[in-house]
């Protein structure tokens, strides 16, 4: 069993980047598709704690239901926004990681290189090209 966990969506580019540099570093971690298994509410609760982001932090916002529910209103709890991503998972933010090292919303996808306990084993691109680590396992940028 792995102790690296993606929350995971397989139709975004930053959440298939971010699961790629995490194979790159030698691992294979626990992928929860959360549009499929979202978290309870206890652990959205605690991933945002660990995060150390504000409930809207972890909010999309460029998702149909953001707009139809008047979700850009300042008018929502803390408590009403999570029943609103429990309601629909869509509304999460992603990828969330947690490693030993700590949990990030891996916005953008290199972020998760700061919480990898093992480093890249060789070059890695995104998928638009973009070149984040060197032929010797080094962040570019």
């Amino acid at each position: 069993m792995s102790n690296i966990t993606i929350y995971h969506n397989p139709a975004c580019g930053t959440s298939r980047n971010t699961l790629a540099m995490i194979r790159n570093s030698g691992v294979e971690p626990s992928v929860i598709l959360y549009l499929e298994t979202p978290p309870s509410r206890d652990e959205l609760v605690s991933l945002i704690a660990e995060m150390g982001i504000t409930v809207r932090g972890l909010l999309r916002q460029n998702v149909e239901p953001y707009a139809q529910l008047g979700l850009a209103e300042d008018k929502f709890t803390d408590d009403q926004l999570i029943d609103f991503m429990l309601l629909h998972p869509i509304l999460i933010n992603r990828p969330i990681v947690v490693t030993p090292l700590g949990t990030r919303l891996c916005r953008p996808s290199e972020v998760v290189l700061d919480i990898l306990p093992n480093p890249q084993k060789g070059s890695f691109a995104k998928e638009d090209g973009e070149q984040v680590i060197d032929e010797a396992g080094k962040r570019i940028k």
